[in-house]
Formats: structure tokens, sequence, C-alpha cells
């Protein structure tokens, strides 16, 4: 049995890797608007805290009604009880990646959790 799982994405409006992965402890999606679209619903979490990676294009994220500009090279982090909905700008369509982490699971990374 190998330990790593690899797969290719086609462009798509959403690209969800959980299952394609086989992710235990982390969900991740591909997530892309088009120009003056936006996600069709505000939400939040229970648990779960999102990291955004803008990959191409701008827009904006509304969290808990502040405007947050969005451009390619950005990241972010949403606690999971902000209220949250994207959008692409009127000019430029936004292509974003969301990682889906339960907030304060964390117990190591990198150099604490590597083994040399």
């Amino acid at each position: 049995m190998k330990n790593y799982n690899k797969v290719s994405v086609n462009d798509g409006p959403r690209i969800e890797l959980h299952d394609a992965l086989g992710l235990t402890g982390a969900e991740i999606s591909i997530n892309a608007l088009p120009a003056g679209a936006s996600v069709p619903f505000v939400h939040s979490h229970k648990q779960n805290e999102e990291i955004y990676a803008v990959l191409e294009g701008k827009g904006y994220v509304l969290i808990d009604g502040e405007k947050v500009a969005l451009a390619a090279g950005d990241f972010l982090r949403i606690a999971p009880t902000a209220k949250r909905q994207f959008f692409a700008a009127d000019d430029s369509s936004i292509k974003y990646m969301c990682i889906q982490v339960k907030e304060n699971s964390l117990e190591g990374y990198t150099m604490t959790d590597a083994v040399v």
C-alpha cells in the first residue's frame, strides 16, 4: 500500500478534494466564480476555520459585514463563526482554494512535527 494519493483536476466551478485524496484532517476545494458572480449564500461553520488562497483574478469577501478586497496571491484565514460570502469583481473572475480544518487542532508543524 502506498503512503500518498495523487489526483489531477480540471477546471470547474467547484472541485472538492476530500474524497479524491482520502483526506482525514482537512477539506480542500478549488472554487471559481466568473466576473460579476458570487457564492449564492452566506455561511459560517460550527468548528472549522477556513484558509483561502486566491489563485487567479480578483474580487472580495464580506466577513461579518466587512468588505475585504481579494487579489491573486492573497491568503486569508476566517474563524468558524464569522459569516462570509465571496464575490468576483465586476471586471474579473476569481479562482481560489479553500482549506477547511478544525480550529485549534494543529499540534505540530514543520520542524516540530518532522522526523529526520
